[in-house]
């Protein structure tokens, strides 16, 4: 298979030079079905970067999302990768997918002749780490993103992606985040009910997301220390953020949801690393608690494990003045208990767009309307969120939003390229120090 012009051999890159180089409210799903062209409108060509399986996911929705739709390009750091998804989207898509070995792309920078390869809308996909460069680079060049979540591991990348979606207003482009239950039918139902009261005036709230253990690639002794790490980057907070991010920042959304897009003025909690310690797991941990206070002084009390043999639960409470609802992060049942009671139920859910599917509908729609859609300011903040708890976690200081927001510290890696790279250290809070 061809690697175009970004060959892993030519993809070595100071810190400085990798960085410089970069340099839908309301209303029915129904009403959303998917898009239909717009008169005279030329078809859209979808390019994907990050080709693991939520990727391969996020390319099958997008041309789904209409007619016209087509995958023209795919980009990945590692070739067994692309071609093992390339040929299963064939497989899964037909005619929708028209990408030759011409435009597949490998490397630290396939993500750059992806955009350039005359696509007219990308697919973020890749680990997070890499999202705020990867979602700077879509917008500079002129092209409407679907952007997985979350969207920074730190805090300078919760910055630049906050710049990149006020330039993609000012440029009519539409990004739409993988923040997927936003999306979906029985929530958008239940926080509207929220909205407009059906529990009174929320007092507090609880999330978990507490599950076993995912997967993870043993190490080959052919693998550098970056290529272990990239292809085991749930581990590894320079590409993931650690669970409270990568993972739990669905309930952390839907708790900002719930507070109408507020977000929380401080944070306290604990964590660590007991059940899962071995090297294989990278660095981080495998449990978080952390009270999340609102300037309203609500408090959410979240929580989430990735440990095996212990009980899962991944649900979320918001207690009111005149009621409690609960939404299920798994099912996504939901229902309100009070003066204005409610359930929304599987057999409902079934009869909804696929809240994934929904996703690109809104995406493809908003292109083919010359409408933009962006969701840039809450996919950042939500990520910001979790990177709070996990500040919060790992120092275990109580840590505001400001502190946050305004944090120097930058967990890129000094070079992006294949060989050594240590694995930083294990966390220890009241050691480990706020940047």
């Amino acid at each position: 298979m061809s690697n175009g012009t970004s060959p892993l051999a030519s993809a070595a890159a100071d810190r400085r030079t990798f960085l410089q180089a970069s340099a839908i409210a309301g209303g029915s799903l129904l009403a959303l079905a998917p898009a239909v062209h717009a008169a005279g409108s030329d078809e859209l060509k979808v390019g994907l970067i990050g080709c693991g399986g939520r990727g391969s996911g996020a390319a099958v929705n997008a041309v789904r999302a209409g007619p016209g739709i087509k995958l023209w390009a795919m980009g990945d750091m590692f070739a067994d990768r692309l071609e093992a998804h390339r040929q299963s989207l064939q497989k899964e898509i037909g005619d929708r997918m028209d990408v030759p070995e011409s435009r597949c792309f490998l490397g630290f920078n396939a993500y750059r002749h992806v955009i350039d390869s005359g696509v007219d809308v990308v697919c973020l996909a890749t680990p997070p780490g890499f999202r705020p460069l990867h979602l700077e680079a879509a917008v500079e060049a002129g092209k409407h993103v679907f952007c997985e979540k979350p969207v920074a591991v730190d805090a300078p990348g919760v910055r630049q992606v906050l710049a990149t979606s006020a330039k993609a207003k000012d440029k009519g482009l539409s990004i739409v985040s993988g923040f997927c239950w936003r999306y979906d039918q029985g929530m958008r139902e239940t926080f509207q009910r929220l909205a407009d009261g059906a529990i009174g005036r929320i007092t507090a709230m609880q999330c978990s997301y507490n599950t076993g253990m995912l997967w993870m690639h043993k190490r080959r002794p052919e693998w550098s220390d970056m290529e272990w790490q990239l292809r085991n980057w749930l581990y590894f907070t320079w590409l993931s953020g650690d669970h409270n991010v990568e993972q739990h920042i669905h309930s952390l959304d839907k708790m900002a949801w719930a507070m109408g897009d507020q977000y929380p003025v401080k944070a306290v909690g604990l964590g660590g690393r007991q059940a899962r310690t071995s090297p294989d797991y990278g660095h981080i941990f495998d449990h978080h608690a952390v009270v999340y206070e609102f300037a309203n002084g609500v408090r959410c009390y979240s929580y989430c494990r990735q440990q095996p043999g212990c009980a899962n639960d991944v649900t979320d409470f918001y207690f009111g003045s005149q009621g409690t609802a609960m939404t299920h992060g798994a099912n996504g049942t939901a229902w309100i208990k009070g003066e204005s009671s409610w359930q929304y139920t599987p057999a409902m859910s079934r009869r909804a767009i696929d809240k994934y599917q929904f996703e690109h509908n809104v995406l493809f729609k908003s292109i083919r309307d010359r409408q933009a859609h962006n969701d840039g300011e809450s996919m950042a903040k939500s990520t910001l969120m979790g990177i709070l708890g996990r500040m919060a976690t790992y120092t275990g200081q109580s840590i505001t939003w400001e502190m946050a927001l305004n944090s120097k510290e930058d967990l890129t890696p000094p070079k992006m390229e294949m060989g050594s790279l240590p694995t930083p250290p294990v966390a220890i809070p009241g050691q480990t120090k706020f940047v």
